[in-house]
């Protein structure tokens, strides 16, 4: 089993929609697939409600409804024993003594972030709290970044991807500002499960992302 994260504490930069378009993929490509929805919005799962049937099955998990419930967090993030791929959705504003608790278990880490010198400036110091106070260990090429809704380059991400490359953070993907994931999410649907020919650049982003997932190094889990 392999355990991904898609973390930010930066709300707004595309969580959800990684998690979701990444869950779809495995599924697509035969993995059984789990989806843990952290976030009190519930938006994964609700994304995961309209999922029409002819669709690659994913097994959705309400991690935070469970939480409340008093389960324990290991209770909660249970999965089926036959699931291969694990994709976890996290929500907004967490805290630092919460990072550790949402790694646990986990091996690769996807960090989305948005080309705008907010977002960089808030996603410079996420990594900065990744590296120094949690120990993240970056030299295991557990950690990536995705460019969410990207348009041209601008100072501020190039100003992030210096800053990653002397961390040897590597940038995995530059994911378009177009109508095409909203038009898949709509549906419950991952953007490579619409049109294909109005999705080819999407197609090939993901493509590479999933490569990088999926190297032969299988890293071991944070904690």
């Amino acid at each position: 089993m392999r355990r991904i994260i898609v973390l930010n504490s930066k709300g707004g930069c595309g969580k959800t929609t990684i998690s979701t378009n990444l869950a779809s993929q495995y599924a697509a490509r035969g993995y059984k697939t789990a989806l843990i929805d952290n976030d009190p919005q519930g938006s994964s799962l609700n994304w995961l409600s309209h999922r029409p049937g002819w669709s690659p099955e994913i097994k959705g998990i309400n991690a935070f409804a469970a939480n409340r419930g008093g389960m324990t967090r290991s209770w909660a993030l249970r999965t089926p024993p036959d699931t291969e791929r694990v994709i976890l959705d996290t929500p907004a504003s967490l805290l630092r003594p919460d990072y550790n608790e949402h790694l646990r278990g986990v091996n690769l880490i996807l960090i989305p972030v948005q080309p705008s010198s907010i977002d960089v400036h808030a996603a410079a110091n996420f990594i900065r709290d990744l590296l120094l106070v949690n120990k993240v260990d970056r030299y295991q090429e557990r950690v990536g970044i995705i460019a969410n809704r990207s348009r041209q380059q601008g100072g501020a991400f190039e100003k992030l991807e210096r800053f990653l490359a002397s961390l040897k953070i590597p940038v995995l993907a530059h994911l378009r500002d177009t109508m095409n994931y909203v038009r898949a999410a709509e549906q419950g649907l991952g953007v490579h499960e619409i049109d294909a020919s109005r999705a080819q650049l999407e197609l090939e982003a993901w493509d590479r992302i999933i490569e990088w997932l999926e190297r032969d190094q299988v890293p071991g889990a944070y904690f």
